[in-house]
């Protein structure tokens, strides 16, 4: 085979590359294309947005603002080991109280260090 052969596969082999890269590119075109139309045939099978009117709206007595208090340990009750297994409505629903004190706790200089900051803890 002469130079000019191998020159003519290698031109038609990028023919064809050409052509499946494009063919290709019309494929992924066309993907897109569809699945937009059935997102908008999906969309327009959905309910209406609400209007403005219909959007919910701020309480007459205004916002509600953030409360905040301090907290303490809301214990188990002890039951002795013959006594009767404590039921469900006995228990609380959650594991914290209100605390009696609600002034919050200042650091201290030199009282504790954070967690791994290498301080010599409490003093």
């Amino acid at each position: 085979m002469s130079t000019a052969t191998y020159e003519l596969l290698a031109v038609s082999q990028q023919v064809l590359n050409l052509l499946a890269a494009f063919v290709g590119g019309l494929v992924v075109a066309g993907a897109l294309i569809w699945a937009v139309r059935v997102g908008m045939k999906v969309m327009d099978q959905e309910e209406r947005r609400p209007r403005p009117e219909e959007q919910p709206c701020l309480p007459e007595t205004g916002a509600v603002h953030e409360m905040r208090e301090m907290r303490e340990p809301d214990e188990m009750p002890m039951v002795p080991r013959d006594g009767e297994r404590l039921m469900p409505y006995q228990l609380h629903r959650s594991s914290t109280r209100t605390g009696k004190d609600q002034r919050r706790k200042r650091w201290l200089p030199g009282s504790s260090g954070a967690f791994g900051s290498g301080g010599p803890g409490h003093v």
